[in-house]
């Protein structure tokens, strides 16, 4: 039997929640109130029921009896957990199945209703462990797009900006020219230096990169241009410089803007002879070489040009490239991260953590001035457990715990109430038990408790465990 409530369907994401019990009355009260709550119902008379209509879809949510005939509701609970260890599973249980049902809430299992429950409870109940699958499924969709988007390595990205860009890179891929590109520090210019490299045919060949505003001017022409014995103070063997490494790959120059004017000059001959003359000799050796050069100014605009070379920029700016910075492509943020932390999770060999809204809401925020370098630098801290988030302006004034602030007394005492929770939750690592146990209150009115105040349980957990 299945109810819907096709106007509450329209207003959002469909919320799917099972229902099992073998009682034809309480099942079709509460399936019920959880339809006019705006849930899809699936109200089933058996476990085995339920399990049949598997293979249409899971729910969000299982409320299932404790004490059926045929498959019970232990029984049902262990082949979930067989199929998606992460379904919330809820109990109705009767007196005497208390003992089992913290069991299986020690087991995984996401919470019991003693009966008679009262509507609101059940509906609360139902609630917040509906937000705890939506966190997982999100997790799962963005964990599956991180997947596929490992094809498009280097350059990560869905939004229409980065499909252009990939495009853009194919298409000139075998072209051989030499390429500017342009973008905000951290925006990712190196990793379409590396798409372009790798996707041409050149990629057999060797990735030379060279950070130009890096070393002073006595260091980068023999890092360029590399030196014979002799050639200065200190040159006792020969040193091949990056331009002829490159030979038969790509030279990569970043910060292009930063190179010594004198230097600029000696690799534009090299542009255009391609051919290189180490220091001390007057030896031309031919390179055949594609030059990328990597600027975060505007080259073209005289007023940040500076004291760059006009003939050097025009002939760089063969194709320029313009990597977009991250708050003009906010849509690949939750997809760049999911990447991001996989990639550290298996770096420093640890499972990476649930996200939770607070990171959610902090990733789609932010302004990331620091662009992709400083999502992944984030990214990574999160793996570690050394993030911080900043508290938004509007809580600041409800969790400073200053009982002085303005308002009325009922005002205040929420304001307490509010920062006492989040505080014992904080010391228990987000244990429901252990924090109900601090606080000497029923596990309703701490939920209760939360909702008023807009405080998310899961964002205090030390763990995966509940």
């Amino acid at each position: 039997m299945m109810q819907t409530s096709e106007a509450q369907a329209s207003q959002g994401p469909v919320r799917r929640v099972a229902l099992v019990d073998d009682d034809h009355d309480v099942r079709a009260a509460a399936a019920e109130s959880l339809t006019l709550a705006g849930y899809r119902v699936d109200a089933h008379a058996s476990a085995q029921s339920f399990l049949d209509s598997l293979r249409d879809g899971y729910p969000e949510v299982l409320v299932t009896d404790m004490r059926m005939p045929g498959l019970d509701g232990l029984q049902l609970f262990e082949r979930v957990l067989e199929r998606d260890a992460s379904l919330p599973v809820i109990f109705i249980t009767g007196h005497g199945d208390i003992a089992q049902a913290v069991e299986a809430m020690r087991r995984g299992a996401y919470d019991f209703l003693e009966k008679p429950y009262a509507t609101h409870r059940l509906l609360t109940a139902v609630g917040h462990a509906w937000e705890q699958r939506r966190l997982v499924l999100e997790n799962r969709r963005l964990q599956d797009a991180a997947t596929q988007a490992e094809s498009a390595w280097p350059l990560i990205g869905v939004t229409p900006a980065m499909e252009r860009l990939r495009q853009t890179i194919r298409h000139i891929a075998d072209a051989d020219v030499d390429v500017l590109v342009v973008g905000e520090t951290g925006s990712g210019k190196e990793m379409a230096a590396t798409a372009l490299h790798r996707w041409s045919r050149r990629s057999a060949g060797e990735l030379v990169a060279l950070n130009c505003a890096a070393l002073p001017e006595s260091v980068i022409e023999s890092e360029l241009f590399g030196h014979e014995p002799g050639a200065f103070t200190g040159a006792q063997r020969k040193r091949i410089g990056r331009i002829e490494h490159a030979n038969g790959g790509t030279l990569f120059l970043d910060e292009i803007e930063g190179m010594p004017p004198s230097v600029q000059l000696k690799l534009l001959r090299v542009l255009e002879t391609r051919s290189v003359a180490p220091l001390g000799t007057n030896e031309m050796r031919p390179v055949d070489l594609r030059v990328i050069a990597a600027s975060k100014v505007d080259l073209g605009d005289p007023a940040q040009r500076g004291d760059f070379r006009e003939d050097l920029y025009y002939r760089l700016n063969v194709v320029t490239l313009y990597m977009p910075p991250l708050r003009e492509r906010r849509e690949d943020i939750p997809l760049l991260f999911e990447v991001f932390t996989g990639q550290a999770a298996r770096r420093f060999q640890r499972e990476a953590p649930p996200v939770t809204d607070a990171v959610r809401r902090y990733l789609n925020t932010h302004a990331w001035p620091g662009n992709v370098r400083e999502l992944l630098h984030f990214a990574e801290r999160f793996v570690l457990g050394v993030h911080t988030l900043p508290t938004p302006p509007a809580a600041q004034a409800a969790t400073s715990g200053d009982t002085s602030a303005e308002g009325t007394l009922a005002e205040r005492m929420d304001r307490y109430e509010a920062q006492l929770i989040r505080d014992t939750l904080a010391a228990n690592g987000g244990n429901v038990r252990a924090t109900l146990e601090s606080l000497g209150i029923a596990r309703k009115t701490f939920y209760d408790k939360l909702h008023r105040h807009g405080i998310e349980r899961r964002e205090y957990l030390s763990d995966k465990t509940e």
